[in-house]
């Protein structure tokens, strides 16, 4: 494999994922003492679904909170940010099909089984229904979650993540393509190898991890005649540098329906929600943290703002 091919490659599965330890020291949020002790989980353990066994991490008290990573991530991607969604919620963080502590396994990679083993996890758990946030990846999941059990998700968080195949700029669908095993000895040094093999059942499944992400990304999808079906409460989050084209941003949020102007009092607004983060990429957006500022009062029903007029009055 040559070099240019090994770099582009490596962008696009970097495009799933933006590992954590890649950002620079100085950008990373500072951590206290109270922040480090809610990042240990009340309950953790592995759950047999679908011939694949389940890793999850249970956080903190609360409205449950179903928490789904990114592709070649895991639960530990979230640890910036996780302990402010944690003061104020349960949060059940899975690793998905062949990541982090999740065995890759023998069936096949996709987001309708993923999407049926979240809600079978759930019941398993204990749980009715979760509000439900996922990012890139795990949106994806959570996307066909909620369409395919939407009798077991409150309201939805999708951050960057698409409807359709051809959301992605026009330029990543064929480095997408060349995912495969042949990348696995060139990333030996990366902080997406290095993540893996730390905690995986199976540290060996690297190269198959990478073969069942490409046959993935290889397939055209459209769920966009599932998108109107979704009647529960849905936010879209991206940042304003996603990888997804902007127009297709859009058209994902007009498919949720009821687009209108909202009124002087507010009568017409949307229970949906569309977040652009300023200065936020497909691969830092999950670390942004204004992230759980923007999302925490969507999942906790809050819609009330002052008025023009309340404020003068004042």
């Amino acid at each position: 494999m040559s070099k240019t091919l090994f770099l582009a490659i490596l962008a696009s599965v970097v495009a799933l994922i933006a590992a954590p330890d890649a950002q620079s020291e100085e950008s990373k949020p500072a951590m206290t003492t109270e922040a480090k002790a809610l990042l240990k989980p009340e309950r953790s353990g592995l759950l047999p679904i679908d011939g694949l066994n389940y890793y999850f991490a249970i956080y903190g008290k609360g409205e449950p909170l179903l928490l789904l990573h990114g592709g070649l991530g895991s639960t530990d991607m979230f640890a910036p940010i996780l302990p402010k969604f944690v003061e104020h919620r349960t949060v059940i963080a899975v690793d998905l099909q062949g990541h982090g502590r999740t065995a890759l396994g023998e069936r096949a990679f996709g987001l309708e089984a993923m999407g049926n083993d979240m809600a079978a996890i759930v019941k398993a758990l204990g749980y009715d229904k979760v509000d439900v946030m996922g990012y890139s990846l795990g949106g994806g999941v959570a996307l066909r979650m909620a369409v395919q059990h939407p009798e077991a998700v409150r309201r939805l968080v999708m951050m960057s993540t698409g409807y359709a195949a051809d959301g992605f700029y026009d330029e990543m669908r064929p480095q997408q393509a060349q995912v495969s095993a042949a990348a696995a000895p060139f990333m030996k040094d990366t902080p997406m190898y290095k993540s893996y093999v730390a905690v995986a059942p199976k540290p060996e499944d690297f190269p198959k991890l990478l073969d069942a992400l490409g046959n993935f990304m290889r397939n055209d999808y459209d769920f966009s005649a599932d998108v109107p079906k979704l009647k529960m409460p849905v936010m879209l989050v991206y940042g304003d540098s996603d990888m997804y084209k902007p127009e297709h941003e859009i058209k994902f949020f007009q498919l949720l329906g009821g687009l209108k102007d909202a009124g002087w009092m507010r009568e017409n607004l949307s229970q949906n929600r569309l977040a652009i983060l300023p200065n936020r990429t497909h691969y830092d957006v999950f670390l942004a943290p204004e992230l759980a500022a923007t999302t925490l009062p969507f999942l906790g029903g809050q819609t009330k703002v002052k008025t023009w007029d309340e404020i003068v009055s004042e």
